[in-house]
């Protein structure tokens, strides 16, 4: 049986305040790759039947390295994310409820995760309708501390519990106003660039967002949303990803017991 390749096609940066790119010595057009077999296994030898090569090509934007100094005119400077969505949810949390790793919150704005009859208060179609956002009132211990809101681990540790219970999550949530860089940034080592925005690594945000497909994409067709497809698409073009066609089929191909 010969090998199938899935490549998933560079793509956007996921907001105007990240940015994405790979080593400077690398090769631009090429890909990042995975090898996927059916013992679970990874290796670099030739592919024997039976086996996947999934090839992940990653937005080549440029240096991932750093400059020591941010200070050159010809660097953009990161813009500024858009205004929330008017008639969003909106999840509120400060210090006292990150401490205590509670997700009530979420639970009053947004429901169970699970949506179950007798839990479920927002239906998946008014979540991705409205979309969802964060207040976060974190009050630092040392007010000149410079560090942004995903440096600090207590917050980064809630949003772990946060996406382990809601791991569809990100597919609600207001892209336009940044949410999902947020989010993702929570979850995925990366550098604070004045100038620059997020920069996150590259094989860190590959992994992150190629899980995110199989879930949110098996998510949206749980619950019989139109065009799962497309809207897993539009997810991951905002983490930079392009995801072909063949991804999806290999997943309708092989569903995961009800």
């Amino acid at each position: 049986m010969a090998a199938a390749t899935i490549t998933l096609f560079p793509s956007l940066p996921i907001s105007p305040k990240s940015s994405f790119s790979l080593p400077s010595s690398s090769n631009p057009c090429k890909p990042i790759s995975i090898s996927i077999f059916a013992s679970l296994t990874c290796s670099r030898s030739r592919l024997r039947p039976h086996e996947f090569a999934v090839s992940v090509a990653f937005d080549p934007s440029g240096n991932f390295d750093l400059p020591l100094t941010e200070d050159e005119e010809d660097t953009p400077k990161a813009a500024p994310p858009m205004p929330p969505s008017e008639g969003r949810f909106e999840i509120v949390i400060d210090n006292d409820i990150i401490r205590r790793l509670d997700l009530s919150p979420v639970h009053s704005a947004i429901g169970e995760s699970t949506f179950t009859s007798a839990g479920a208060i927002t239906e998946p179609k008014e979540l991705l309708e409205h979309t969802v956002g964060f207040t976060i009132n974190y009050k630092r211990e040392d007010p000149s501390d410079p560090r942004e809101l995903s440096e600090f681990p207590d917050i980064r540790l809630w949003f772990v519990r946060l996406d382990a219970s809601y791991p569809w999550l990100p597919v609600v949530l207001d892209w336009r106003a940044g949410e999902l860089a947020r989010y993702a940034a929570m979850l995925v080592p990366h550098q604070i660039s004045m100038r620059l925005g997020i920069v996150f690594n590259p094989e860190a945000l590959e992994l992150f967002a190629t899980r995110k497909v199989f879930i949110v994409y098996s998510w949206l067709k749980q619950h019989k949303i139109p065009k799962p497809k497309l809207k897993t698409s539009d997810m991951a073009r905002m983490l930079g990803f392009g995801v072909g066609d063949e991804l999806f089929n290999l997943i309708d191909d092989h569903p995961l017991p009800p």
